[in-house]
């Protein structure tokens, strides 16, 4: 990928292989490149993800999405769980989620796999709960990507997504636009070598369904419970939903 290219925005055709490429390339620098650009707010976010599954206890975890780790190893040292599963399209992002986990010595617990969302290899029903943050912005296609967790959660299993979404009030929705337009992509093509990557994240931001719009997506492919928070003045958004538990026999 050139310098200045990135993915196609929005849903389309070989997004995939475009994502996977701009995530290789951006991955020596992207816990970095996290930390400035959200002036470290992204911590928090990834706090509020885990613990909307605090009253839960699942015993296996799946993590869409998990690029360098971050909520995997979040959510094993919060829940607790038995098993935790990182899946990712970037081979260099989970080396580097890889070392991590090595360092905080928690090989045995969580394993990390190359995978796409919308062609999980796991069984049907085979996890309690599953996140994804910041990764719905970059599925080739959200429907089949959304499909595919739930088929892989069990009967009321629950989903968490966390992503970044449009403030809507003045003043945060200006600031945050020129904030988008201006200094993003500049901070990001400094400290990486991709500057296409941080063009592409908030044309990405802007053209992605979020709020009510994004829980009517979870509710096409079955999602029940459906809730949606805005967190730091909407800036990201949390979502949650949970697989319908199957009807019992009155019998």
């Amino acid at each position: 990928m050139s310098e200045h290219s990135h993915p196609p925005i929005g849903e389309a055709e070989g997004k995939a292989d475009a994502v996977e490429t701009m995530f290789d390339a951006v991955a020596p620098r992207y816990d970095l490149l996290n930390r400035v650009l959200s002036a470290g707010v992204d911590r928090y976010w990834r706090s509020r993800t885990v613990r909307a599954l605090r009253d839960e206890q699942p015993r296996r975890v799946l993590d869409v999405a998990t690029g360098t780790a971050d909520l995997a190893l979040k959510a094993q040292r919060t829940l607790h769980p038995r098993e935790t599963i990182g899946v990712d399209l970037s081979a260099e992002m989970l080396d580097r989620g890889r070392e991590k986990i090595d360092r905080h010595g928690l090989a045995s617990r969580i394993t990390l796999r190359k995978a796409d969302a919308a062609d999980l290899p796991f069984d049907d029903g085979s996890f309690d709960a599953a996140f994804v943050a910041f990764g719905v912005r970059n599925f080739e296609d959200l429907d089949a990507g959304l499909g595919d967790i739930r088929r892989v959660l069990r009967p009321g299993g629950v989903l968490v997504v966390l992503e970044f979404s449009t403030p809507r009030t003045s003043p945060i929705k200006q600031l945050y636009a020129w904030y988008s337009r201006h200094v993003l992509p500049r901070i990001g093509g400094l400290l990486s070598p991709d500057q296409g990557a941080y063009e592409y994240l908030p044309s990405s931001v802007a053209a992605f369904p979020d709020g009510v719009d994004f829980l009517r997506r979870m509710d096409q492919v079955g999602f029940t419970t459906l809730e949606w928070t805005p967190l730091t003045f909407g800036i990201a958004s949390l979502y949650t939903g949970r697989v319908p538990q199957r009807p019992t026999d009155p019998s």
